[in-house]
């Protein structure tokens, strides 16, 4: 069966878009990771499958690159929401299902082909953080373990974040793994992302987690974050224990098209 695709990117976090409202489109885990394969196939962190639903405008289906279903994307969602912007399925503000529940998406900008986007996305209200002497832990959507380290970009986040995310404290599922250096002039932050088995250009749920991390360190509501892909904007709210109206913001763009 041929497939449909459309490439997207979210500051370098790339995915394979398929439009699945109006199709049955095979998305067994052997073929979906055969497609993420950079070298073999179209090559992407992830698949992402737009469906009909009940609930909202659509449902977002994500898939990791090993082809097994994934917890919530945070770029992925934004990418989701502009590619389903752009097949006309939805106007600029829009409401959809994930893994996580109902998420709410508005495109803030794009030009006039419809291939560059700002968007932002409401993340999933954070009810508890785990604080530890040297880590934080808590589930943005995805489950994700946050560590302020000192000189990130020569840290080795492969291999000390691969040990983390298979440590026997997080077993048996794993956990996301983020890195971040906090000074004066801004965040920076490096993930290493399960599923993918390795770091990403960046991460939306982990920039989530490094927000709500900062804000705890710091008390800043609105943040700026840098990641090797790109900058974010995170705002949020703490009422009581709880993390609030997070509001996710950044880039889209649509790279190409195809058939596979």
């Amino acid at each position: 069966m041929i497939l449909n695709f459309y490439k997207y990117h979210g500051n370098g976090n790339d995915f394979i878009m398929v439009n699945n409202i109006n199709s049955d489109v095979d998305l067994s885990t052997y073929r979906i990771s055969k497609i993420c394969d950079r070298h073999f196939g179209i090559g992407g962190d992830g698949l992402i499958s737009i469906e009909s639903s009940g609930l909202g405008d659509f449902e977002m289906l994500y898939y990791n690159s090993d082809g097994n279903k994934g917890s919530m994307c945070g770029n992925g969602g934004r990418c989701a929401a502009a590619f389903a912007f752009m097949c006309g399925i939805v106007k600029e503000k829009m409401n959809f299902v994930a893994y996580d529940g109902i998420h709410r998406a508005e495109i803030l900008n794009t030009n006039a082909e419809k291939t560059d986007f700002l968007v932002s996305l409401s993340m999933s209200d954070v009810d508890n953080v785990e604080e530890y002497d040297n880590y934080m832990f808590m589930d943005t959507g995805s489950p994700h373990y946050i560590e302020f380290v000192d000189h990130l970009a020569e840290f080795d986040v492969f291999n000390l974040g691969r040990k983390t995310r298979y440590s026997e404290k997080f077993h048996p599922h794993g956990t996301n793994v983020n890195f971040v250096e906090l000074n004066e002039n801004r965040v920076f932050a490096r993930t290493y992302e399960r599923g993918v088995e390795d770091e990403t250009l960046s991460c939306g749920t982990g920039v989530t987690a490094t927000a709500i991390a900062t804000y705890i360190k710091t008390g800043k509501k609105n943040i700026d974050i840098h990641t090797i892909g790109g900058d974010f904007n995170v705002q949020l709210e703490k009422k009581g224990e709880k993390f609030t109206n997070i509001i996710l913001t950044a880039p889209v763009k649509f790279v190409f098209k195809g058939e596979y």
